[in-house]
């Protein structure tokens, strides 16, 4: 397992302890600085793991080379057969239709072997590249929950500011009707 899956498991687990806001089955108090450490090494361990699947990926060419370098040397050892089969006078149709099968049974394997070199090197490619993608995905899952959860405390709290906000003018408007105000130019009944 990857430090990246751990990480992972790491941050659901943390998720899954945390405890629930009051009045809520749904909605969670997260410890900002505890995640923001998980997050981060996380984003610091995403580059570590791509170099290493770029060092496989870059093993591609020394597998070519390889492949390339066997297909010389048969090659070369089939031009010797076939030069060697040319000195020979008395047999030199069948060594020249010898060597031009050497050849491209030579040319044939080692198109085969790049070929599966090349398949090799593409699919640890695509591997590493649908490894990153499936890490990115669960990260972006784990920030909208996280976001998620922060809009709908924010939400609560615009929501319980409203009702107070509500009972306060309920209670202005009752007090309003108890206040006796004086009407411009009516004089009090002196004693």
């Amino acid at each position: 397992m990857s430090r990246i899956e751990q990480l992972i498991d790491e941050i659901e687990e943390y998720i899954d302890s945390c405890k629930y806001q009051p009045l809520s089955t749904t909605k969670i108090l997260v410890n900002k600085e505890e995640l923001e450490e998980l997050l981060v090494e996380l984003r610091l361990r995403v580059p570590d793991e791509i170099k290493q699947y770029q060092k496989i990926i870059s093993n591609q060419e020394a597998i070519l080379s390889e492949a390339r370098s066997q297909a010389d040397n048969m090659v070369a050892e089939a031009t010797a057969q076939t030069n060697e089969l040319v000195n020979q006078h008395e047999i030199m149709q069948k060594a020249y239709a010898s060597a031009n099968e050497i050849i491209e049974q030579a040319n044939g394997q080692a198109q085969a072997i790049v070929d599966n070199a090349v398949n090799d090197a593409n699919n640890i490619r695509q591997g590493a590249v649908q490894y990153t993608d499936d890490m990115l995905r669960s990260l972006q899952t784990i920030i909208n929950h996280t976001m998620e959860g922060a809009r709908g405390r924010f939400d609560g709290f615009l929501t319980s500011l409203q009702s107070s906000y509500d009972i306060v003018s309920t209670n202005r408007n009752e007090l309003a009707g108890g206040i006796v105000q004086e009407a411009p130019g009516e004089d009090r009944p002196q004693e």
